[in-house]
């Protein structure tokens, strides 16, 4: 596809160098104009949607169908302005109430013909798909990725983009590779939020104190594992209580960092079979991994440790180390230092590889839509227009430690931003440029395939199937995608 053809370490160097091709942020209602508002904290994996705020819930959209409008967003009758809804999880901790002090309350002030109300649902994702499914639910759609999202694409659930793509010139503000990936059968039906990688996290204070080296390779990883479990101290923070998709994020590394990017990208493009003994390994050591109880202590409390309590874990030195993605940077100051009550600090390493060489898995964390069935399209467009613009994304950044969507950022970005964090989309960058970089399973895979991995693999932790039979089982059903053609657009190596 357009755009795809593309180097994707050159959009990825766009990203991170900033440089002058970025475009001031439109205001809300025209499409043009600078603003200062501050970014959007799009939903990451670990958490299914868009952050809440303290609004009082409404009802869900209207089940009517309506066509996208070209001019702007009128005012309801009376002068009263056009309410639009999007659903979320109830706040947890920082990044949450961060997008909705500033995205929500500053779109609400600034555009004279939309108001924005947040509504509270308890598993926001799973009441999204049900309501879609009935002809309801929330004006804007907003979805854990792109494979999500092109399921209810294909359930002909959602409204088409491409004329307030075209309406609002998005196709100047993000990278092109990026609007790609929310193409189903030539037409865009969702926005990319954020750019993220998985890294691993680690107690630096911890390690210091122990004497322990921040390990490189998966051998290392392993070895300094078995140590710090004798040590009386669990080796990863890891758990899915309140996100059961946090198992792919495990599945996707050492697929990646074990067989390799190349062998993934093979996989992907029908070259290589899943079922391929390199693949066999990496889910082979990862079971290991689970069945010594490396996770939290074990499956029993892997299964019932919710974030706050793994990642309070993790700052208190109970736990060593995590894997999980760049999202994390925006809440880990809540679990180290003076606001979490310890004298902790924390750091990060890439996440280790077979021959130690640094690799990125990319992805986008969720995707941003509008409801078919909303009353309402120009008025989400106008508020999607806003939260996608360049200087809200790089206030979002800032502020919120939250990755931007891959959009052309303003030079001020990464003013202000923590030098970690900043270390993180530059090493990104490195590696992309490097050709070192792999593919998450929510960003690359097809939508049944995705699931599959995230579900079946717990079989694989019960001892009910082995890694191969687990392996064939996701080669079966790939192969049913990749015949029709559901696979995500790739970026070429």
């Amino acid at each position: 596809m357009k755009g795809w053809k593309r180097s994707f370490g050159l959009g990825l160097a766009m990203l991170m160098l900033l440089a002058a091709c970025g475009q001031a942020a439109p205001s809300a209602g025209t499409g043009t104009g600078a603003t200062t508002a501050p970014a959007p904290a799009p939903a990451s994996t670990q958490a299914p949607v868009a952050p809440a705020s303290t609004q009082a819930p409404v009802a869900p959209a209207a089940t009517t169908e309506s066509a996208p409008a070209t001019a702007a967003a009128a005012p309801a009758t009376g002068g009263e302005k056009t309410k639009i809804t999007l659903w979320a999880d109830p706040p947890d901790v920082g990044q949450q109430n961060c997008y909705a002090e500033t995205v929500v309350k500053p779109f609400n002030a600034k555009s004279t013909t939309t108001e924005l109300e947040v509504v509270e649902q308890p598993n926001s994702w799973d009441a999204t798909r049900t309501a879609l499914a009935g002809g309801s639910g929330p004006d804007v759609v907003t979805t854990p990725g792109p494979s999500f999202a092109y399921e209810l694409a294909k359930a002909d659930q959602l409204l088409a983009l491409d004329e307030f793509a075209q309406q609002y010139n998005w196709g100047q503000t993000f990278l092109p590779w990026a609007l790609n990936l929310g193409k189903v059968d030539g037409k865009m039906y969702s926005i990319p939020s954020e750019l993220e990688t998985l890294v691993l996290y680690y107690n630096k204070t911890l390690f210091k104190e122990k004497g322990w080296e921040p390990p490189k390779t998966i051998d290392d990883m392993i070895t300094l594992a078995a140590k710090i479990k004798a040590a009386g101290i669990i080796p990863f923070a890891h758990g899915n209580a309140d996100w059961r998709p946090t198992n792919e994020w495990f599945v996707g590394e050492f697929l990646n960092h074990f067989a390799g990017p190349q062998r993934v990208y093979d996989a992907l493009s029908g070259k290589a079979k899943w079922d391929d003994p390199d693949f066999v390994q990496a889910i082979t050591m990862l079971n290991d991994l689970q069945q010594k109880g490396y996770f939290m202590g074990g499956l029993d409390r892997y299964y019932t440790a919710k974030g706050d309590e793994r990642h309070t874990a993790l700052g208190k030195g109970e736990a060593a180390m995590n894997i999980e993605g760049t999202w994390f940077v925006g809440d880990v100051d809540t679990f180290f230092g003076e606001k979490a009550g310890n004298k902790n600090e924390w750091d990060w390493v890439p996440m280790p590889s077979k021959d130690g060489t640094a690799i990125f898995d990319l992805g986008i964390g969720s995707t941003f839509s509008i409801n078919k069935a909303t009353k309402n399209p120009q008025a989400v467009a106008e508020f999607l227009n806003y939260a996608f613009s360049p200087d809200v994304q790089g206030t979002l950044f800032a502020k919120c430690g939250t990755a931007p969507a891959p959009v052309k950022l303003s030079p001020a970005a990464l003013q202000g931003v923590d030098p970690r964090s900043v270390a993180m989309r530059d090493a990104l960058n490195k590696a992309s440029a490097a050709n070192n970089y792999g593919y998450t399973t929510w960003t690359f895979w097809p939508p049944k395939s995705d699931t599959y991995i995230y579900e079946e693999v717990e079989k694989v932790w019960a001892k009910q199937e082995d890694p191969k039979t687990y392996l064939e089982g996701l080669q079966k059903l790939f192969d049913e995608e990749l015949k029709t053609q559901s696979i995500p657009p790739l970026p070429p190596r």
